[in-house]
């Protein structure tokens, strides 16, 4: 990772602004209370086994494809998207773990994103289509709640988590209708290998998560000496104010070298709103890839807004639109548009969660993107233990 020492970019700049100030709220709210009575940490070592399923049907209205008899038609497939192994547990009260495996469909995993500038899709082989057996997530991880006094501090290090898309994806609960705007149009992923930390500030004003990490992500193996940087701050301005207290703000910065002398750089900004009958987030994307010292640094932004307006009964609306420019060079923009409406089930035991969403889906591309506009009628479910 290199960054100049003397001119930094100013999304840089904005993302240690954002982390100095999450340190000044910890510094001025830090207390000190007495305590009530000691209890013993739990060092009974434990593990536990969940699952998590996204399995759907999908009608492709537009565009039409051609059979193996050369008839156009509309594609319709049931699919299995994820299928999710969770095992996590503890040795200790200061050491915990997990792994999970994901089996997924060869084809969801090569067609689900888009590429970013430069990168390129795999060849196809005999065994599109069928379901491929990876490992998504597989760390040790070393509580720090105790010398931090802060609750949900830690480090991990192995296979995990990136702090950007985990995050959001806490907030915006439809993952098994499609990832968020950056990890869709390949700009991030959720996963990757290395080694990171999380800190919350006291009395719940935000939290930071930065790593060091392969940069490839976990679907690819680390092929240079580069390493990706990645760093999120997230404020909490009022968290004790009843209405506003579900308002965040945060920045995110991510810099890697995909080759030695070509960077790759994304800044994102965003705010999300969470409240009992409605979920909202908006975010920019600002991104830059120079893929080889031969090819031109392509620069691209891009911003998605979406609302969930929530019903105690468990019915919920999904209204999203999302807006990116692949290249700043080229004036052309690629717009999704994404309607739906959402059953979950309610279950008294924390950590269970099924859903089912039926969403119409509209990706449309200007003229000098020379790609056809896609429409998609989708039935999806999410089963969570």
């Amino acid at each position: 990772m290199r960054i100049s020492a003397v001119k930094l970019p100013t999304r840089v700049l904005l993302s240690q602004a954002l982390a100095g100030v999450l340190l000044a709220a910890s510094a001025a709210n830090a207390q000190v209370t007495p305590a009530a009575g000691y209890t013993p940490p739990d060092d009974t070592p434990k593990i536990g086994v969940g699952v998590t399923i996204f399995a759907d049907y999908t009608y492709n209205a537009a565009p039409e494809i051609k059979d193996s008899d050369g008839n156009s038609v509309n594609k319709g497939e049931f699919e299995v998207r994820r299928a999710y192994i969770n095992v996590t547990g503890q040795l200790n009260h200061l050491i915990a773990f997990r792994i999970t495996p994901d089996i997924a469909s060869r084809l969801a995993t090569s067609a689900s994103v888009s590429l970013p500038p430069g990168a390129s899709a795999s060849a196809s082989t005999n065994y599109d289509g069928s379901l491929v057996f990876r490992l998504k997530y597989a760390f040790g991880q070393f509580n720090l709640d105790e010398p931090l006094k802060s609750h949900g501090s830690w480090i991990r290090i192995g296979q995990q988590q990136t702090p950007y898309v985990d995050f959001m994806e806490g907030i915006y609960r439809y993952r098994f209708q499609g990832t968020i705007f950056s990890e869709r149009e390949g700009y991030l992923s959720s996963s990757d290998v290395g080694l990171s930390g999380h800190y919350n500030l006291p009395r719940n004003y935000g939290d930071v998560h930065l790593g060091y990490y392969n940069g490839d992500t976990y679907s690819r193996a680390e092929l240079n000496d580069q390493k990706a940087f990645q760093i999120r701050g997230t404020l909490r301005p009022l968290p004790g104010q009843k209405l506003l207290k579900g308002w965040r703000l945060t920045a995110f910065y991510d810099h890697d070298s995909p080759v030695k002398g070509g960077d790759r750089e994304r800044f994102i900004a965003n705010t999300t709103f969470e409240h009992p009958y409605l979920n909202l987030g908006f975010d920019y994307l600002d991104a830059k890839d120079k893929t080889s010292v031969t090819k031109a640094e392509v620069e691209s932004n891009g911003w998605s807004v979406w609302v969930t307006p929530r019903t105690k009964i468990g019915l919920e609306g999904l209204f999203r639109y999302d807006d990116l420019k692949p290249n700043d060079n080229v004036d052309a923009r690629k717009k999704r548009t994404l309607v739906g409406f959402a059953y979950w089930f309610k279950f008294s035991r924390a950590g269970l969660a099924a859903a089912i969403l039926g969403d119409y889906e509209q990706v449309k591309y200007d003229s000098a993107l020379a790609r056809p506009t896609e429409k998609r009628y989708e039935l999806k479910t999410l089963f969570n233990y």
